[in-house]
């Protein structure tokens, strides 16, 4: 059994919903405090400012990304389950933490300079691991076409917390389908590089 999480782990759970309903201007500090039953005032205690809060909040869903990116890339044994393990990661985290997809979307703008910058280069990490999962498991597939592709899945994957009309497993059953099939099409990169082939991700 997970350990529980401690109160500023429920701070920051609690401040994403609410961020990811209201947006981070319509949120104050006493609305979170009153979402995890302290006064807004006593958040002072864990955290400096919403800013701050915020800026934690998205640094630590990049850092999260990237570690279990990371891991599954270099673990699955074969590029073809190497690309598969990534698909199934961003699925599941989609799937399993909308309201952080969501105020990562709608949130950068609303960072500090240093946690943007910190946050845009996790992002740049994270982006590179599927590059190279892309074109490990689809030989011939430049790299400007990889980078694309792995936005455009992104962009697939992440629309989920808007729309789900499904129960959770079928549709993470369905995007790890549709993402695969997306990025195993047999269509003529823009770079110019060769068709892109099918890869057994098994």
């Amino acid at each position: 059994m997970p350990p529980a999480p401690t109160r500023r782990e429920q701070i920051l759970a609690a401040a994403a919903e609410l961020f990811a309903r209201h947006g981070f201007h319509g949120v104050g500090i006493d609305d979170i405090g009153s979402a995890v039953g302290i006064s807004g005032p006593a958040l002072y205690r864990h955290f400096r400012s919403k800013d701050a809060m915020l800026g934690e909040m998205l640094t630590s869903i990049s850092e999260e990304l990237l570690a279990g990116g990371q891991e599954r890339a270099e673990n699955a044994g074969s590029a073809g389950a190497s690309l598969a393990e990534l698909i199934r990661f961003q699925v599941d985290f989609a799937l399993d933490k909308p309201a952080l997809i969501t105020v990562q979307e709608r949130n950068l703008g609303n960072l500090t300079d240093p946690d943007r910058r910190r946050v845009r280069a996790l992002q740049r990490r994270y982006v590179e691991v599927w590059v190279e999962a892309i074109r490990a498991a689809v030989p011939g597939t430049g790299e400007p076409a990889a980078r694309a592709a792995a936005h455009a899945v992104f962009g697939l994957i992440n629309s989920t917390p808007h729309s789900r009309h499904l129960d959770r497993d079928a549709m993470a059953e369905l995007l790890r389908g549709m993402a695969m099939g997306a990025l195993t099409s047999p269509v003529i990169s823009p770079d110019g590089a060769a068709p892109v082939a099918a890869v057994n991700s098994r």
